[in-house]
């Protein structure tokens, strides 16, 4: 279903904006134009805008830190709500201590804020990019944790079918324990089934230390990090490490580390990253993925599975 602007101007007014270049709002700096954006500053305005638009039946998607996902140079004909609800409280004398944050909270933000109140267990986040909602919905790890062993609970707004007649869904707040997310490595139902539900604030478990000794596990986490991944533009990790193997050394092998087409670059340093050396365009780190995909399937028959989301129109690409 193709957006219906004049209606999304009538009912979003001055807040509507049109033609907005996405490359600013990813972390590889990459991306084509939206056709229109809005912008939730809260995750009750979150709430609002998404049941708007399933009303309205207008197709959109929510965007947060803008990692793990890559936007066609054509960019992109749904509308784009782009997630700033940030709002975070900890319940540090809680017994286990917690935190609640709304879902467009920068997670790595988060994380180095609970390590200064002495509050272990998001160590392993410090260095991660994106948000918290992206977290939950991609159960995100790093350094032999993820996401699912923290979550305590988490509100989703989602579309439920209704008997009334003329209405197919309508949306409903629910609170989902870690349970209901059906968790494993890099996913989940939400992400099996983009679209049907949104998360607009979680609950994470925690534990009490000192600010030194979190801070120092921190470090120790950020001194490998510095030394086995790049700095740079990048959308993160490209492929999900397949069973048993990773998927950056099977890059590196494959003798691809330091390839590049156009302005993308497979790293010289971690081969699962991919970098935006200044102008890559998408198609540029398209290819770079088909080569990679191609080649580690010829030489050791297995299938590298994106971690990230190919996002957009990107049949203008393919010809």
């Amino acid at each position: 279903m193709n957006l219906d602007l004049s209606l999304l101007q009538q009912k979003f007014g001055s807040r509507l904006q049109t033609g907005v270049a996405l490359a600013r709002y990813t972390s590889a700096r990459i991306g084509g134009p939206a056709q229109a954006l809005l912008k939730a500053e809260t995750a009750n305005e979150l709430a609002h805008m998404v049941t708007l638009l399933w009303e309205l039946e207008q197709p959109f998607m929510v965007i947060g830190g803008g990692s793990n996902i890559l936007i066609a140079d054509a960019g992109i004909d749904e509308l784009v709500v782009l997630n700033r609800a940030r709002h975070v409280r900890f319940a540090g004398h809680a017994e286990p201590p917690m935190v609640w944050a709304e879902s467009g909270a920068n997670f790595g933000l988060l994380a180095r804020q609970a390590a200064g109140r002495g509050l272990s267990g998001l160590e392993w986040a410090a260095g991660i990019p994106g948000t918290l909602g992206g977290a939950v919905v991609g159960n995100a790890g790093a350094f032999g944790a993820d996401l699912s062993a923290n979550l305590v609970m988490a509100e989703i707004l989602h579309r439920i079918p209704t008997e009334k007649a003329g209405e197919l869904s309508v949306a409903q707040r629910d609170q989902w324990s870690q349970e209901n997310f059906e968790y494993g490595y890099r996913t989940s139902l939400l992400k099996q089934h983009p679209g049907a539900a949104i998360v607009l604030a979680a609950k994470l478990r925690l534990e009490h230390s000192t600010p030194q000794a979190v801070q120092a596990r921190i470090d120790e986490h950020t001194i490998v990090r510095h030394r086995t991944q790049p700095p740079g533009a990048s959308t993160g990790s490209m492929f999900k490490n397949p069973p048993g193997n990773h998927a950056g050394r099977l890059i590196d092998a494959a003798g691809l580390k330091g390839t590049q087409i156009g302005g993308a670059q497979i790293s010289p340093l971690h081969g699962n990253f991919f970098i935006n050396l200044g102008n890559a365009s998408a198609c540029d780190f398209q290819q770079l993925i088909r080569l990679a995909q191609a080649t580690v399937a010829e030489k050791f028959g297995i299938e590298l599975e994106l971690e990230i989301q190919l996002v957009g129109k990107w049949q203008v690409e393919k010809g």
